[in-house]
């Protein structure tokens, strides 16, 4: 995870042998206005910037605590324009979710229970994004394909939040990002 940076630095985190932990300070999340009325963009997201086609995967896992803890990756165009995937503390257990949002948010999550470590997977090509999660036999299963503008530079990274909690440490790992043939791990 070299040549990445904060929006919204957390509490405090650790780049350790390719392993990012990470402390989410209380009440923050990235949402807009959908059922709730609000905008928020003070969620933790550890970044990088991409231009063109790509694939990127993580490894997230967290000690949820509070009601929509949530860590996974997200992608980000601008602040109307974005998404994020992963595990979400939803009703005492852990669920995938997906947000995609242009201007206004929506959200889909899988009901079942989701597995303690989970591997999230976002692909764009053209102006088509994939979300994948990765089964503990290493097979993806789709959950969502979503516009996303393709002439923009696309920020891509790590993202965790605590909406409504006091925080939670969450932890990331196997980070690999790839441009066609060539891929950068760690």
């Amino acid at each position: 995870m070299t040549g990445m940076t904060w929006h919204n630095e957390p509490v405090a985190w650790s780049l350790n042998a390719g392993t990012l932990t990470v402390e989410c300070a209380a009440d923050t999340d990235f949402w807009r206005k959908t059922h709730y009325g609000f905008v928020h963009a003070n969620g933790h997201f550890y970044y990088r910037e991409i231009s063109g086609d790509f694939r990127v995967e993580v490894k997230a896992e967290g000690q949820y605590l509070n009601q929509y803890d949530q860590a996974g990756l997200m992608l980000w165009l601008d602040e109307r324009n974005w998404l994020k995937a992963g595990v979400e503390f939803l009703d005492g257990r852990r669920v995938l979710s997906v947000v995609v949002t242009h201007e206004f948010s929506d959200w889909s999550v899988d009901s079942a229970e989701a597995a303690e470590v989970v591997t999230v997977r976002v692909t764009r090509e053209g102006d088509a994004v994939t979300v994948e999660f990765i089964d503990a036999d290493g097979t993806p299963k789709m959950a969502r394909l979503a516009y996303m503008g393709p002439e923009i530079p696309a920020r891509v990274g790590p993202m965790a939040c605590a909406p409504s909690g006091a925080g939670f440490i969450a932890t990331f790992s196997g980070w690999r990002l790839g441009f066609g043939e060539a891929s950068q791990n760690g």
